[in-house]
């Protein structure tokens, strides 16, 4: 993997950065917009890897444009310019490094939970099963298996952490935070979104077995969808064609990433271990893969 081929981390002049996440490097543009740049890190259990994995940044910023554009008749999203050339003079005079990782979006009021959905039972929704019998307050019949579809989605939601572990809370504690109607209309936003992403998936090949979603509000206090959507990032992709309960499935995210870390002995704290080019080109495989099952196009 050529160095100058993947980016770990920006530093953009004439633009103030507003705050460097897991994956996105965030600046303030004006007072209506930002710029989100998609960088090659990648996290896994909560901590950023020191390997890039080559083209992530780029799959991640068109998928999220394909699912922005395919999903806006359920709720707006934040998009204003993928194309670099068409951004501010500010912006566009780092055209080398932006082209094709970046996202000019309208500023938001971001809510501060992460809207996860689960349509299966596996990850930390299987451990708290086992263990409860529920998932995230959820009540689910016995006898579940790892991996089983849900008899409906359902919605877990989490606290969003820049650094360190994201939390489960319940549908309650959100009440807690940002009240009964905004909670509804997160809660029910975010079941639209992930029923009409699983049908068109499954069309293509593609389980969407979990996702994440965050919304904000725009100026105008209207609701919308923010940062990445049903990318390999935020989600798990299963291949339709392999699916069997009773098991974990092959992906097409980073659960290989995952899976590769579970065999070393790291305590899951920062610093987090390098990944073999093996691990990180397998991976950028993947994510190029769901890009090509999803939207019908090489990337």
């Amino acid at each position: 993997m050529s160095a100058a081929t993947t980016l770990l981390q920006t530093s953009l002049s004439d633009l103030k950065l507003l705050r460097r996440g897991k994956v996105r490097d965030v600046y303030t543009v004006d007072e209506d917009s930002l710029l989100i740049v998609v960088t090659d890190r990648i996290s896994a259990f909560d901590c950023i890897l020191p390997t890039p994995i080559e083209r992530k940044g780029e799959v991640l910023t068109a998928l999220s444009e394909f699912w922005f554009e395919q999903l806006k008749d359920v709720v707006a999203n934040h998009l204003i310019e993928r194309d670099v050339e068409a951004m501010p003079p500010a912006v566009k005079r780092h055209a080398a490094t932006l082209k094709g990782r970046s996202m000019l979006v309208r500023r938001a009021d971001v809510f501060p939970v992460e809207c996860v959905v689960r349509g299966y039972l596996v990850g930390s929704g299987w451990k708290d099963y086992k263990r409860t019998g529920s998932v995230c307050g959820h009540k689910l019949p016995e006898g579940l298996v790892e991996s089983a579809k849900l008899p409906e989605a359902i919605f877990t939601p989490s606290t969003k952490a820049e650094e360190g572990h994201d939390e489960n809370i319940t549908e309650d504690q959100v009440r807690e935070l940002i009240g009964d109607e905004k909670t509804a209309l997160l809660r029910d936003t975010s079941l639209r979104l992930y029923r009409e992403a699983h049908e068109y998936a499954s069309q293509r090949g593609i389980i969407i077995a979990d996702t994440k979603f965050e919304f904000g509000l725009d100026k105008d206090g209207q609701l919308m969808l923010v940062d990445e959507v049903l990318t390999p990032d935020s989600s798990r992709f299963w291949p339709a064609d392999e699916y069997q309960p009773g098991r974990s499935q092959p992906s097409f995210d980073k659960q290989f990433v995952r899976d590769y870390l579970e065999t070393l002995d790291w305590d899951k704290q920062p610093p987090a271990p390098a990944i073999p080019a093996v691990i990180a080109a397998a991976t950028t495989a993947r994510y190029l893969e769901a890009f090509r099952l999803l939207t019908g196009k090489e990337l």
